[in-house]
């Protein structure tokens, strides 16, 4: 990226442009020739002669002059920026996505499952100097998108993302242990899980605790997030022959305290998303928490160009005097 510009490098010489009217004050009231035939003090040639509007081209080219070269001590130039960015190794991101029965409840809209996708895509497409992996749980967990820089593919695993994938459940320690396994042996100087959650660990085999320790040993940090309104919400709770579901408002039950201890463990932060607003703040919080370091470093380039003013006064200057003694000898 570049951009040219024009500036002057000692503008304090322009002020002396003030002094060009003065100049022409001055030639006005010594000479008099604006007005009427005056005697003439041109060195070596002390005579009086009849004045004409001519001399005035004279006088025209003299403070041009004059102010051709307050313009070159003024250093006219233009310079380039060029502008590089330098982007540092970007930060891996596991987003860990419950999609169980319950992420079906409809206290989101259109419910809870379908809210988090819209607010997942949008925050990975704020990321395009970072890696992203998808990975979803529910009774068992496994990886949807391995960690990559390839956008769409991450993207179109979260809008295929539905209910009923996996064995249904909440097993969060599992999903905390894939996303771990996913980042540990990545090369990014910062790495990073967003667990989401609208449950309470109630199977597998991994301890959601000791996955965090282990995410700590590795210098992984984990956001937690609980989505779920307070009070009850209407969840899936039968099937009819048709294929749709039975919804009956059911009280939440988030595990908080879980999540506030994974997060306290690994150095993240727990939030909890009430509704579609709170849920969108969250992750956009979580984007200007963990931004990738960006160096950008300018270049200047100047050129300079009061040689040309130093030439136009120089060439004024000669026709001038080129004038004087040739055109305006006879009538001067």
């Amino acid at each position: 990226m570049w951009d040219a510009s024009f500036n002057f490098a000692q503008p304090g010489w322009l002020w002396a442009l003030l002094l060009i009217p003065l100049v022409a004050w001055w030639y006005y009231r010594k000479d008099k020739k604006w007005r009427a035939p005056v005697r003439l003090n041109i060195p070596g040639d002390l005579f009086e002669k009849p004045s004409s509007h001519w001399h005035r081209i004279l006088y025209v080219l003299r403070l041009t002059a004059m102010a051709a070269l307050v313009i070159a001590l003024a250093r006219p130039q233009t310079h380039t920026v060029s502008t590089k960015t330098k982007t540092h190794k970007g930060i891996d991101i596991v987003m860990a996505i419950d999609v169980s029965a319950s992420m079906l409840a409809k206290d989101l809209r259109p419910n809870r499952l379908e809210a988090l996708k819209r607010v997942a895509e949008r925050f990975v497409n704020k990321r395009p100097n970072d890696r992203v992996g998808i990975v979803i749980y529910a009774g068992e967990s496994y990886t949807k998108t391995p960690v990559t820089s390839d956008k769409e593919i991450v993207i179109r695993a979260i809008r295929s993302l539905h209910w009923g994938e996996v064995t249904d459940g909440t097993a969060i320690g599992m999903g905390l242990g894939t996303a771990v396994n996913r980042l540990k042996e990545t090369k990014a100087k910062t790495k990073v899980i967003i667990l989401l959650t609208d449950g309470v660990n109630n199977t597998g085999f991994v301890d959601p605790v000791t996955a965090a320790e282990i995410a700590k040993e590795l210098g992984i940090k984990v956001y937690t997030i609980g989505i779920g309104t307070n009070g009850t919400a209407p969840f899936p709770v039968a099937k009819r022959p048709d294929g749709s579901l039975v919804f009956q408002n059911q009280p939440v039950e988030i595990d908080e305290a879980l999540l506030k201890k994974i997060a306290r463990i690994t150095g993240g932060k727990y939030f909890r998303a009430t509704d579609n607003t709170r849920l969108k703040e969250i992750y956009e919080e979580i984007n200007r928490m963990e931004k990738t370091k960006i160096d950008e470093f300018k270049y200047y380039e100047y050129e300079e160009h009061y040689r040309m003013w130093v030439w136009i006064a120089i060439g004024l200057m000669l026709l001038e005097k080129l004038l004087l003694f040739t055109v305006f000898k006879s009538i001067i």
